[in-house]
């Protein structure tokens, strides 16, 4: 098993350097920072050289990026274009809320999912079955953000109950984050992992519940809730396993939208004033992060592999 991580490591950082030369040179695309900043009254073209050349991007690209690469590996994201802060800070400042609004939305779309999916399986073609399948393709196939102005105008605009967005209320003390503040932007990504995950949980417990040594154990006289809990849900941990480790990386995408709609101070909000401004050093901070984010979760969902079952461990140890 060590082999086989420290292999699947070397894969990745592999992998990771190519990802950091395609997104550098897709960015590159975009246009020049500096061409932003000409359009102002008092600027002309000599400033703009000299920003330029204190910025570094007087150069080729390819030596813009090796010289990144450099300070990377050092630690040092640079200095943003637009705040001139520490890339490091900005995203250390940023990273909480997001972990927050996302492991809450993982955890709770992983309960209702789990408990639906198997509730589904258990009683297929029967009413509570389909009303959970319909749910299911309504939460798959909402939008997220239509989802959310929809709260928005029913929860804050007609009831009251809710704030419209934000992490805190203005002004209160401590930098936490208040527990109504969270509700919705939950509630929207919650509401689409889970209305996606439950037809995947849904068919591997089917998968599993036909099997004939479930059937045995139930005439064994085993009671249903062992039998579907502790040795159906165990069997069917590898493909639940897979579809929940997708959503990790998906998260990012979504909650974009989310904290772009509900003005919500993480990742998301902070990587979409940055793409606007062209600020390249905060892009590409983010992307990095991101890739690695991809990367890890791979990694951990293939060791969850092994310790779930052990034929794939077998099967890890033989190819090593």
């Amino acid at each position: 098993m060590v082999k086989y991580i420290i292999r699947r490591l070397g894969i990745a950082l592999i992998v990771l350097f190519g990802i950091t030369v395609i997104d550098y040179w897709i960015m590159s695309l975009a246009g020049n920072p500096i061409e932003i900043m000409a359009g102002g009254p008092r600027v002309n073209e000599a400033m703009l050289a000299q920003k330029a050349a204190n910025l570094g991007l007087d150069r080729p690209v390819y030596i813009q990026y090796f010289y990144w690469l450099r300070e990377v590996l050092r630690g040092n994201f640079g200095t943003s274009y637009k705040s001139y802060e520490s890339v490091s800070s900005m995203i250390l400042s940023h990273l909480g809320p997001t972990l927050v609004l996302m492991g809450t939305a993982l955890l709770l779309s992983t309960a209702v999912a789990v408990t639906a999916g198997i509730y589904s399986a258990v009683h297929e073609h029967e009413r509570g079955d389909y009303l959970v399948q319909t749910l299911a393709f309504f939460g798959q196939s909402v939008p997220g953000f239509f989802l959310a102005l929809l709260l928005i105008w029913l929860f804050a605009v007609k009831l009251g109950a809710l704030p419209m967005g934000g992490m805190r209320e203005l002004g209160s003390a401590g930098s936490g984050v208040q527990g109504r503040y969270l509700v919705m932007p939950v509630l929207v990504l919650a509401f689409e992992m889970a209305g996606r995950n439950i037809r995947y949980i849904r068919s591997a417990m089917l998968e599993i519940l036909n099997r004939e040594y479930l059937r045995t154990a139930e005439a064994k006289g085993i009671g249903p809730f062992r039998v579907i809990w502790k040795h159906g849900l165990r069997n069917a941990l590898v493909p639940i396993i897979t579809v929940l480790a997708m959503e990790i990386p998906g998260l990012f995408g979504g909650a974009v939208v989310v904290e772009q709609v509900f003005s919500w101070p993480g990742l998301g909000l902070m990587t979409m004033n940055a793409v606007l401004q062209r600020d390249y050093p905060v892009i590409m901070a983010v992307c990095l992060l991101s890739a690695s984010v991809v990367l890890l979760t791979n990694l951990v969902t293939d060791i969850l592999y092994a310790a779930a079952d052990p034929a794939v461990r077998f099967s890890q140890n033989a190819s090593v």
